[in-house]
């Protein structure tokens, strides 16, 4: 074994702890704190109960509210540069994974200056970043313990990867109050997104012990969690396991790594702007078929973390997997590739030179190819699974 594994985030599930915040930047010694989220949580007024509790800690606080679905480079240059002259010691992060992965390269800009696209790759940045609590308001990216920070580069439409151990959160606050008003397209298609996670960070050539454990354990608590938190809004214990799993998931990933789905998923949403979650829902099941001759017995193991009867055998409960994850899809009511906005045919060239470059490629289970790409886009176009 050879293998390092790092979680240096403090993480705190508790109801209403988002409304404590001030008490927990104190103790992270923040004086002065920029907030990160975006316009809809500031009309919810989900914000008011934290600026109380910022006041009360006699904590300044000023707000950047500015953020976009699959963030801009131009949001974190805008807010670095409008902030830029005052003594902000911390971040805190309100919101979906597009605002806590703005808040990390924000953190990044706020102490190193220059623009984002500066730091793409890994460990780019001479300075420390500032400090990061993270209060995610939806169960699906994990981004809340991750040092990852996923940025569209709005000049040539891909999505850039900026590494760096330094902007993983220093504290997690998981409030199960915080998801109780998210709409169940968003809880259905971020719920997947964890699922995705999960299943990527085990069958990935760098999985670990340790990983293999918190990706199988997530598996399972979606797997029995995801249909309820989507469609049952008041049930808080599903609702709580959906955060939990999410986190896990994002402690795996961020200690193995993504793969294949990953590779596309982002091509596909630096492109058309498509939504992350929805992107990942669309290309699992399709990405799995592909994978899972390549290592029948970890594409097995996921088959019986979500369902398959653990007397069959690995490569049919592989088949049965798949199987499952298109009825997951079908139940959470997410669209057909070839049913989202702007997707062509014509483009399934380029998106397959994107997949291929991207840093999670060399970890998929099975070699991946430009053509072995294509192929897989035709098919999850085509709604069909070919045989290899």
């Amino acid at each position: 074994m050879n293998f390092e594994h790092f979680v240096p985030t403090k993480i705190i599930m508790k109801k209403g702890c988002s409304a404590n915040v001030g008490a927990y930047a104190k103790d992270e010694q923040f004086s002065h704190v920029l907030i990160i989220s975006d316009q809809g949580l500031i009309q919810a007024g989900l914000l008011e109960p934290m600026y109380e509790s910022l006041d009360h800690n006699k904590i300044i606080h000023d707000t950047f509210c500015d953020i976009q679905p699959n963030p801009r480079d131009a949001n974190c240059d805008q807010a670095a540069q409008q902030f830029s002259e005052k003594p902000i010691d911390g971040i805190i992060a309100v919101g979906g994974g597009s605002v806590i992965d703005a808040a990390k390269s924000i953190s990044i800009l706020c102490t190193n200056g220059g623009r984002i696209k500066d730091y793409e790759g890994m460990d780019k940045a001479e300075k420390t970043p500032l400090p990061i609590i993270c209060i995610p308001t939806t169960a699906g990216t994990g981004s809340e313990v991750t040092g990852w920070s996923i940025i569209t580069d709005t000049t040539d439409h891909y999505k850039m990867a900026i590494g760096d151990q330094r902007i993983i959160p220093k504290v997690a606050l998981l409030d199960v109050n915080l998801t109780a008003s998210l709409p169940s397209s968003i809880a259905a298609s971020t719920g997947m997104d964890a699922l995705t996670h999960a299943i990527e960070a085990y069958t990935c050539t760098i999985a670990t012990p340790i990983t293999d454990g918190l990706a199988l354990h997530a598996i399972k608590l979606i797997k029995e969690n995801i249909m309820k938190a989507v469609y049952e809004n008041t049930n808080e214990e599903a609702r709580e396991n959906m955060l939990i799993a999410s986190l896990i998931a994002g402690i795996a990933f961020g200690n193995a790594d993504t793969a294949g789905v990953h590779c596309l998923s982002e091509a596909i949403g630096g492109k058309y702007d498509t939504p992350h979650g929805i992107a990942n829902s669309v290309f699992l099941p399709y990405m799995f078929h592909y994978n899972m001759n390549a290592d029948l017995h970890r594409h097995g193991e996921v088959g019986y973390a979500v369902g398959v009867d653990p007397n069959v055998p690995v490569a049919e409960a592989s088949q049965k997997a798949v199987d499952l994850l298109m009825d997951l899809n079908k139940r959470a009511n997410i669209a057909r590739f070839s049913e989202i906005d702007k997707v062509s045919r014509h483009d399934f060239q380029a998106i397959a030179d994107n997949a291929v470059q991207s840093s999670s490629n060399p970890h998929n289970a099975r070699e991946m190819t430009r053509k072995d790409y294509i192929t897989v886009l035709e098919d999850t176009y085509a709604d069909t699974l070919g045989s290899w």
